[in-house]
């Protein structure tokens, strides 16, 4: 089964399209104590992380974890994150790697590989990647999901307030390349593209344009995105897009005993809540 339809029939058994990001900030993690080195700060992350996963279990379709928190942990926090995304996976999860990778030729293969590759170190079904560079920068990601059967979400219209100024003139160009690309393969194709749902009107607009297309759509909730916005980048039918919750699904507004106690309780509340949200 192909990527485009892994995810359609995922959303479907979960009733859901929220996907939960797992961004473990390493001064808000349960268990933190002063002075502990990046080893240390990486074993929480990597406890958080698979707390997050067995919250998520039968909840939602798919899990985004944010590389770059593991990363700034050191090999430690890299080994976390390939643990996570393993038992994501082994949850039945799938898993979307927030990397924002982009670059060409030989370079752009490695990152795909240590991804999307069935032996990745890194196992994810889907990875998002810059455009920056140009098509051919995509072409080793593209080439790497088909012959994998896994995904890419292109950054198209993000939901941070500058996106505006260097997004916009390229975002019909852009947007036409992806589906076009999709529309070749079948009703829905391997490349995806990220959407902000603070962009609710541009992103109503791209839905029509992009009928081919999934979306991964950031930026609901703490980013001021609501669900009502978020609800424009889905199709009639519910399918057509993720949309993300990261902090308001996993961390509480203050410090919480509950949270620090007993968190994959206390994150099980907060999707099942945010999936209630987005319902409207």
């Amino acid at each position: 089964m192909n990527f485009a339809d892994r995810l359609a029939l995922a959303v479907q058994e979960a009733g859901t399209p929220l996907v939960v990001g797992i961004d473990p900030w390493a001064d808000r993690l349960p268990g933190l104590r002063p002075g502990m080195d990046r080893t240390a700060l990486a074993g929480l992350a990597r406890e958080f992380g698979l707390a997050v996963v067995g919250a998520a279990a039968g909840q939602v379709p798919a899990l985004k974890p944010q590389f770059a928190f593991f990363e700034a942990l050191g090999p430690a926090g890299m080994q976390a994150l390939a643990d996570v995304c393993g038992a994501a996976r082994a949850a039945g999860l799938l898993v979307i790697g927030d990397a924002k990778r982009g670059d060409i030729g030989s370079t752009a293969t490695a990152y795909a590989e240590a991804t999307l590759a069935p032996d990745a170190p890194f196992p994810c079904d889907a990875l998002t990647v810059s455009p920056f560079l140009g098509p051919d920068s995509l072409q080793p990601f593209l080439a790497a999901a088909e012959a994998h059967g896994r995904g890419l979400f292109v950054l198209l219209r993000t939901s941070n307030p500058g996106s505006s100024r260097w997004q916009s003139p390229v975002v019909e160009d852009l947007s036409a390349w992806i589906d076009t690309t999709n529309a070749a393969r079948g009703a829905y194709g391997p490349v995806g593209a990220v959407i902000g749902a603070t962009h609710p009107a541009e992103g109503a607009a791209l839905r029509a344009a992009m009928p081919h297309t999934w979306f991964l759509v950031p930026g609901f909730g703490a980013q001021g995105g609501s669900a009502a916005d978020a609800r424009r980048m889905l199709r009639p039918d519910g399918l057509g897009a993720l949309i993300n919750s990261s902090r308001g699904a996993t961390f509480p507004a203050g410090r919480d005993g509950d949270f620090d106690l007993a968190p994959e309780r206390w994150i099980r509340t907060r999707i099942a809540a945010v999936r209630g949200d987005l319902r409207g």
